[in-house]
């Protein structure tokens, strides 16, 4: 694995990208975004996980991260093994999914071509870790991150879409989905 994806400074705030597998827009029902709503409360909870900014996109998540205690990595592992598992759960046991057959056939697809799963993929196996070093690169990142769904044209206002931290940024007054969420000054 290259050098350049991978947390090297635990005292460093890091911004994540991770995608489904094939980009499938599996993220699309709002029961499954929050089971990654829950995990990151779980693991800034239990794991010390400082979490400054996110968004959750119909096949991909973006986060501005840090950590209290866990290793990053240790905490990233854990939250994309246990949200692959509860999200595939939940895509197989929805009578509503009407692409439940092709999207559970197209993890599987990709479960088979990597021999570090079991059986079935959901997430991409990379978390494309950049370490933010400046004040300007995190600006950077924390724009784009709460963009991405005025970019997509899913809204017009970065506040408005309700799985971002934009909400907490934009409007003072009004707390998002996340119980703990950190502030970047």
């Amino acid at each position: 694995m290259s050098r350049k994806y991978k947390f090297h400074d635990q005292e460093q705030l890091y911004f994540v990208s991770f995608a489904t597998v094939y980009w499938i827009d599996a993220l699309t029902r709002n029961e499954y975004k929050d089971i990654i709503i829950d995990s990151l409360n779980y693991c800034i909870e239990e794991k010390e996980l400082d979490l400054y900014a996110w968004v959750i996109m119909p096949n991909h998540v973006h986060l501005i991260i840090g950590t209290r205690g866990e290793p990053l990595q240790n905490i990233m592992r854990d939250l994309k093994k246990f949200t692959s598992k509860k999200i595939v759960e939940a895509i197989r046991n929805n009578p509503q999914e009407s692409r439940r057959e092709w999207m559970i056939w197209m993890f599987e697809r990709a479960g088979k071509k990597n021999s570090n799963n079991e059986s079935i993929q959901f997430w991409q196996q990379h978390n494309q870790p950049i370490e933010l070093t400046t004040v300007t690169m995190i600006r950077q990142k924390l724009d784009y991150l709460h963009q991405n769904p005025v970019v997509a044209g899913f809204v017009r206002q970065p506040q408005d879409w309700l799985y971002s931290s934009a909400i907490d940024y934009y409007t003072g007054n009004q707390k998002g989905l996340i119980l703990n969420l950190s502030y970047i000054a």
